[in-house]
């Protein structure tokens, strides 16, 4: 029985291993997209430059990027566009005396990111809209019993800072209702190598978990695909 758990334990680990490259082929197969490019969310901007496609002249868009920020992780490091500097991450925010649903997001985002921990293209971060309670030493205490690995950063900022970064850099709700009263949204972020936004998912659905983790391959396959280009 053991060796059979095993057997079928490796077969799943080299599917997930096996599958950006799968991927990689669709998106390249021929000189050819054949896979559904993901949407880029937020407000876009029509610029005055513009490309020609098929003998059309087709103006470029500007979409929405985040701006560069500065937190402080969990080890009390600085956190900033340096740590995804031509990386893919998922974000997200929570507080760590959350009563249920981050507990909730937080344990489905652990699996995920021991998904990825061995991939040098993808990251998590997960930014408190409490910081006043959630220093560096209360975000490292509450990593050390999710067992996050150290591609998930937990952050914690001025509340300036981390309300105006999630209301206008990652277009979700964050703010203080009252002493204990948080409203904030559960949407997990999914954030492109040039710091745009490709996805938004809910952190307490099976679905959109599964969604996130497929889109998340979807943007390695993309990357791959910018690599080989410059090449040639």
């Amino acid at each position: 029985m053991a060796k059979t758990s095993l057997a079928k334990k490796i077969i799943i680990l080299v599917m997930i291993l096996a599958l950006p490259g799968f991927l990689y082929y669709l998106l390249t197969a021929k000189g050819k997209n054949r896979y559904k490019p993901l949407p880029f969310y937020g407000p876009k901007v029509v610029a005055k430059t513009g490309h020609k496609f098929h003998g059309n002249y087709i103006p470029d868009t500007i979409y929405h990027k985040l701006e560069d920020f500065t937190l402080t992780d969990q080890n009390g490091q600085p956190v900033s566009f340096k740590n995804y500097d031509k990386k893919i991450f998922v974000a997200s925010f929570f507080y760590t005396h959350c009563p249920s649903v981050c507990s909730t997001v937080n344990n489905n985002l652990t699996a995920l990111a021991d998904v990825y921990r061995k991939n040098k293209m993808v990251n998590f971060l997960s930014i408190t809209v409490d910081p006043t309670r959630d220093t560096p030493p209360v975000l490292k205490q509450y990593a050390t019993r999710l067992e996050a690995n150290s591609k998930w950063l937990f952050a914690t900022g001025d509340t300036t800072t981390i309300y105006t970064l999630a209301r206008k850099g990652f277009l979700v709700d964050a703010l203080q209702a009252g002493k204990d009263d948080f409203i904030y949204s559960d949407k997990l972020v999914l954030i492109d190598a040039e710091k745009h936004i490709r996805g938004y998912y809910s952190g307490t659905s099976m679905a959109d978990l599964t969604r996130l983790n497929d889109e998340i391959k979807v943007l390695i396959a993309e990357e791959l695909r910018k690599v080989d280009k410059a090449l040639y």
